[in-house]
């Protein structure tokens, strides 16, 4: 119940039940030593009740000698010993101990301490025992006039709960709290009292909300908090009454309140569809996420939004696109994550009235960053390039303001950013023809800028792929003359001038003896002219060996596409650069790229070729195929969202959905609906939609059948904690005192709370709720037992043990898509590996491969086309990202066995994670799967005509 403390002695530090204890002691302890001494003993008693002992010689001795202290800290410890210690005899009769207790309880409702008495209130809110309570109710009513509001509040939640719990004690409690709330000045006791009347009596609350319609706005956040709640229920059951309670809300949208502003708009958009409703909501939430400091509250408020764009459907397109520059405020928040979910709401809601002032917005976001020192500058701006990626291909008309501002930016090609920049550029000069030969020619200018290899590797790629005509292979070549290495003059070279000799690179030479030599590229001396310059010159003389060969196939390329006197330049310069790699003293080239480089011209210089025919334009047309595919376009912004959330997921309806039971029930149109609603849930267990199990699928069996408890568990797995709903059934024909559910965890679990012990009646049964927090990701395990015992003379004790519950690692990751250079990037990083060798009888390479998919809830990044054929081998790279926001890595490769038929896959996974845990924990999963076959798909068969 909303407002009612939880017990709390949990945040005692009580003397666990291992700890050895003597009675003697504590009786003495209790009975004549002094307060420090009694409240310790206090405490160890407190303690070995919880360990599920029994003391019952120490009753009188507290009633006698604690009980009429007046010490706080032992008032409030008698409050918890009252709360747990068993206050009925084994046949279920209330002890006569405990009228004295009741005595003490009426005392302390009158005490003059205000602490005291709403403490004493508190704890009535606790109690399970009629018996108890009746006494008690002429003093709790006195309550209600107390002078101190903390008493008054306290006062409503104890008359709230026994009029829940027993009615027949206080039947007019209704009554009693509307006149206590129409005479009722403090805020929190309105509260209290407003929200009984919400759960006792509707009517009376609506009748007095409705009396008080105009002056909400100057009610308390608390109290707003619950209007806002009964408004959302009445108007639920009431539709009519919804143009009655409307500008209520949209009143509280202003409140000062964050979490009345976030409750209503989150009524408002359940209300009404109206795009002006929609459009307040959604304002409401983005200057929640604004103004808000805490990152958690700014990702929860963001979602709101983005479900609320998903849910609202026409409304949504026709209200939110004008609030997409609104969103980009957001992006004022320091952490990334914030800033990443704001980029991709507002990509989302932005059309085409507002895409250029969105792209202006971004470029001033990514000028202001680089000029940034803090921690994540770097990915700030390599998520702005993508937000820009993104944004120029949903709208083309942009993609002319983009292009500039990301090859502005390109020249730092030390960041991660620089990269994102060349994919922006090869989507670009594919796509926007029309802007081709404008990208290209500022591609020229900043490409001998770049210092990165991998950056520069795929600018000269674009260099040579897109120059189309005679001017634009000069130009590239221009560019790749001066970044490659100049040859040292021969010494009767010397006098002559620089630029003639680049003129005439490679002439006849005249030796000592009067006849004469030729000199060739590839034995040109070591020396050079000058030392190497930054940026692509660097890349290209003293870079690796593989960005040297790049640059030798797109000379290749040059040379294909251009005239004959430029063809022999190109060819000249991959000379150059070959011979230059071949005998420097830094590693020279490898034997791959020797061979790559040397077959780049010989195909250069035989046309036409296979391979060459492969230069001129088999790679255009690989690239067209790449950037088809959906989730290559563009680099994602949110590495957790997969690309199919876009198209709206597959409809799943089960066999049952389609017979209709309406014969067999009652003629009425309610009583048919009740019975088939109740009928469908039966069958699908909860509802829901797409993959969603139903609770029948998460019942774990703890206990045998023949157990006299039998005992079995729904795990609900949610965002950061586990929920286990108990069943406990008394299989025996003795009443169950105590019967309590002991649970402990192993790994990254923690119980919250020790759950309550219940009193179980022949063949009775009862549900029991555990809650399990989960630190990490990592397999898990719960154990324990159930301890009850037998009412009786001889009070017998026995104890059941429970089955183990794992917590299985895939309950809490999910498939996830992440860029090639974010998987890279991360698997360089991630320090922690698990290799797994595959032991699995399957014989069929994609078999496997959909099988571990389905076990690790891992989604597959490697292309659907890479895969296909039948080539005996097949290397894949899987990601899964979990609800902590950590990211699992994968790699596979498998083969079949040559020369073998038949036999069973073989091979690896390669399993990386930021957390050992992780790594660990999905490699045993890999290993369980090996020894489960797949689940084979039912196959529909055509019905006959």
């Amino acid at each position: 119940m909303a407002g009612v403390e939880q017990p709390c002695y949990t945040l005692i530090n009580f003397p666990t039940d291992s700890e050895p204890y003597n009675e003697m002691q504590l009786k003495h302890d209790l009975e004549k030593g002094d307060t420090k001494k009694k409240i310790e003993a206090l405490k160890k008693t407190i303690g070995i009740i919880l360990s599920g002992e029994k003391i019952p010689g120490l009753l009188m001795i507290i009633i006698r000698f604690v009980l009429p202290l007046q010490d706080h800290t032992i008032k409030k410890l008698l409050l918890i010993f009252w709360e747990i210690v068993p206050k009925t005899t084994p046949d279920g009769k209330l002890m006569q101990e405990m009228i004295l207790v009741c005595d003490a309880y009426r005392k302390d409702l009158q005490h003059p301490n205000e602490y005291i008495r709403g403490s004493t209130l508190r704890f009535l809110c606790k109690l399970k025992e009629p018996e108890l309570l009746e006494p008690l109710m002429p003093a709790i009513r006195a309550c209600l006039e107390h002078r101190h509001s903390y008493v008054r509040r306290n006062a409503v939640l104890a008359i709230f709960t026994i009029y829940r719990n027993f009615e027949f004690l206080i039947p007019d409690a209704p009554e009693l709290i509307g006149t206590f709330l129409e005479s009722e000045q403090d805020m929190s006791c309105k509260r209290n009292a407003f929200l009984m009347l919400l759960h006792a009596d509707q009517e009376r609350a609506l009748s007095y909300l409705s009396s008080r319609l105009d002056n909400v706005h100057t009610f308390g956040d608390i109290l707003q908090l619950v209007i806002v709640e009964l408004i959302y229920k009445v108007c639920h059951a009431n539709p009519s009454e919804r143009s009655r309670f409307i500008r209520t809300v949209y009143g509280l949208l202003n409140a000062p309140s964050a979490a009345v502003r976030y409750e209503a708009a989150g009524t408002l958009v359940t209300l009404s569809n109206a795009p002006a409703a929609i459009k307040a909501a959604a304002s409401c939430y983005i200057d929640l996420t604004v103004k808000e400091s805490d990152n958690n509250v700014k990702l929860i408020v963001v979602g709101r939004l983005r479900a609320l764009r998903a849910a609202a459907g026409d409304a949504a397109a026709r209200a939110l696109p004008d609030l997409a520059m609104d969103v980009l405020r957001v992006l004022q928040a320091s952490d990334l994550d914030v800033r990443r979910h704001a980029l991709q709401l507002a990509l989302e809601l932005v059309s085409s009235r507002h895409a250029e002032e969105l792209v202006g917005v971004l470029r001033k976001e990514a000028a202001r960053s680089a000029t940034a020192e803090a921690d994540g500058a770097a990915a700030y701006r390599q998520l702005l390039v993508r937000a820009m990626h993104r944004a120029a291909l949903n709208f083309p008309e942009v993609a002319g303001s983009v292009a500039p501002a990301l090859l502005d930016m390109i020249a730092d090609g030390a960041e991660p950013a620089a990269l994102d920049i060349v994919l922006f550029l090869r989507s670009a000069l594919l796509t926007f023809p029309d802007l081709r030969q404008k990208i290209y020619q500022k591609l020229l200018e900043v490409v001998g800028g770049i210092r990165a290899a991998k950056v520069a590797r795929a600018a000269v790629w674009l260099l040579a792929e897109f120059a189309e005509s005679d001017a634009d292979v000069s130009a590239a070549l221009d560019v790749l003359d001066a970044a490659a290495p100049v040859p040292a003059a021969a010494p009767q070279e010397e006098e002559e001038s620089a630029p003639k000799a680049e003129q005439q690179p490679a002439r006849q030479l005249v030796t000592s003896d009067g006849t004469y030599a030729s000199q060739s590229a590839f034995n040109l001396p070591t020396a050079t002219t000058e030392k190497a310059g930054g940026g692509l010159a660097a890349a290209l003389r003293e870079g690796e060996s593989f960005t040297a060969a790049c640059a030798c196939s797109a000379l290749a390329k040059l040379a294909l596409r251009a005239a004959p006197r430029l063809r022999t330049r190109a060819m000249h310069i991959a000379a150059r650069l070959l011979a230059h790699h071949a005998t420097s003293g830094s590693g020279g080239l490898t034997a791959d790229d020797a061979e790559h480089g040397a077959a780049c011209l010989l195909a250069s210089a035989r046309r036409p070729d296979v391979a060459a025919a492969a230069l001129a334009s088999g790679s255009r047309d690989a690239l067209a195929a790449l950037l088809a595919l959906p989730d290559r376009a563009a680099p994602p912004l949110l590495p957790d969202i997969e690309q199919e959330e876009a198209t709206p997921a597959e409809r799943v309806v089960a066999v049952e959905t389609g017979i209709s039971f309406a014969q067999l029930a009652a003629p009425t149109a309610a009583h048919r609906d009740m019975f088939e609603l109740s009928l469908n849930n039966a069958v699908q267990g909860r509802a829901g939609s797409g993959e969603e199990k139903g609770k029948l699928s998460k019942v774990t069996q703890l206990t045998g059948f023949s157990d006299p408890v039998y005992a079995e568990a729904i795990v609900a797995v949610n965002q950061y904690d586990i929920v286990l709903d108990v069943l406990v059934v008394n299989q025996t024909d003795d009443t169950l005192q105590n019967c309590c559910v002991e649970l402990a965890t192993l790994g990254e679990l923690r119980l919250v709370e020790r759950p309550a012990g219940v009193v179980l009646a022949p063949r009775d049964f009862a549900t029991i709720r555990a809650h399990v927090k989960v630190a990490s990701t990592e397999n898990g395990i719960i154990f324990g037992n159930i301890v009850y015992e037998v009412s009786g003379a001889g009070q017998e004790r026995g104890v059941v043990v429970l089955n183990d519950i794992h917590i299985d690692i895939v309950d809490y990751i999910a498939p996830a898509a992440c860029s090639d250079a974010d998987f890279r990037r991360m698997w360089a990083e991630f320090e922690w590996e698990n290799k797994v060798s595959v032991n699995t009888t399957l014989t069929d390479l994609r078999e496997y491969l959909q099988h571990l998919l389905a076990s690790t809830n891992m989604k597959c990044l490697t292309p659907d086309k890479a895969l296909s054929g039948q080539c005996g081998f097949m290397a894949a790279n899987l990601y899964a990202r979990s609800i902590f926001g950590e990211d699992a890595l994968a790699n596979l490769s498998v083969e079949l066995p040559l020369g073998r038929p038949g036999a069973p896959v073989v091979g690896h996974v390669r399993i990386r994670a930021k957390s050992q845990g992780m790594a660990l924990s999905l490699g045993d999963k890999i290993n369980m799967m090996h020894k489960t076959p797949p689940q084979k798909q039912p196959t529909q068969k055509p019905s006959a005509a």
